[in-house]
């Protein structure tokens, strides 16, 4: 279907087509004629040639992402569909492709990105992690979403760890416990680790708590399974701690279990706080798990939004890095400490 398929059904010329079509027909086309050529248009299905157009104006409005499995986790998802929203809102169309954890098709994949002539590039990560940018022209913008550059620099977001963590651990403080335990993850290609212990320390020698180290435990990664292991451990000890804030929600479903499996209740012998808010967990066990919100959708927006000022020039010259805040989730996991 074409402007000159339309003109001729309406009996006018195909530039008088295209004049209305992108609503530059007001006093150049009479407005019966406008409304009887956009009746048609519609009727016949016409959908503009946005390749052709794209040549003509050196403009594609299309933003590309290449995201590594990011699709295939559903509470991590919210990054695309914060970036799809944010990218329409202006007008832009985001074109996705998902390498579903293979590396060896990000090079064909971001090829084929660039063969669309995209305006932007958003690299986007499953979880914060250094991630290695590829191969494009260096006018071509680049965008971290949560991740960060492993080498080169890039505009990047990720969520703040650090902050999250610090929040975690106060809200605990703040509901008078003392032995407050951390169950991190061992493997250090989470770059979340340092950066969740950080936050932890700093809320406990801010409040004149000695930091100690007997009751900071690593799991082997962050499942439930993983967490159940120092949850018995830690739980066991006739110096329990009263609280415990986990580096995952799910290693937090462990120390759930094992509390059980020991006769323990939740938050009356123990009081939990998680990290992810993550969909099928936080909201699905009992008592419901108070948590910190990984900002995954404030990240997707802010993503697309900044590829969008660096395609239009509008960006500064220096990269920017931003930590995105990760809120508290109340929940019914946390009280005073217990007695048993």
């Amino acid at each position: 279907m074409t402007l000159r398929d339309i003109a001729e059904q309406v009996g006018v010329s195909a530039s008088s087509v295209s004049l209305v079509l992108n609503d530059r027909g007001q006093g150049r086309v009479r407005s019966d004629v406008a409304e009887r050529i956009r009746a048609v248009a519609a009727e016949l299905g016409y959908v503009p040639n946005l390749l052709a157009r794209g040549l003509k104006t050196k403009q594609s409005l299309t933003i590309g992402l290449v995201s590594d499995g990011v699709a295939s986790i559903p509470f991590a998802g919210q990054m695309l569909a914060g970036a799809q929203l944010a990218a329409a809102e202006e007008g832009y169309l985001l074109m996705l492709i998902d390498t579903v954890g293979h590396p060896e098709v990000e090079g064909p994949a971001t090829r084929a990105l660039l063969q669309r002539n995209i305006e932007a590039l958003i690299v986007a990560a499953e979880f914060h992690r250094e991630v290695a940018l590829p191969m494009v022209p260096s006018s071509l913008p680049i965008v971290v979403l949560d991740g960060r550059p492993k080498d080169g620099d890039a505009d990047w977001v990720v969520p703040d760890e650090a902050g999250g963590a610090r929040a975690a651990t106060e809200r605990l403080i703040a509901a008078g416990h003392r032995r407050i335990a951390f169950c991190n993850v061992a493997d250090a290609m989470f770059v979340a680790r340092e950066l969740r212990r950080t936050g932890y320390e700093h809320a406990l020698r801010d409040a004149g708590i000695e930091v100690d180290p007997s009751l900071v435990v690593d799991a082997a990664d962050p499942s439930a399974a993983a967490g159940r292991v120092p949850a018995l451990e830690m739980l066991r000890r006739p110096d329990r701690p009263t609280a415990v804030f986990c580096f995952s929600d799910q290693l937090a479903m462990g120390f759930y279990q094992v509390a059980q499996q020991l006769g323990l209740e939740i938050p009356r012998d123990l009081s939990v706080v998680g990290f992810d808010n993550h969909q099928f967990i936080a909201d699905s066990i009992l008592p419901g798990l108070t948590t910190i919100q990984l900002p995954h959708r404030a990240m997707g927006e802010w993503a697309a939004e900044q590829a969008i000022a660096r395609s239009r020039g509008t960006a500064g010259p220096a990269p920017v890095h931003r930590l995105m805040p990760c809120p508290i989730v109340e929940r019914s996991s946390v009280g005073p400490p217990g007695i048993g």
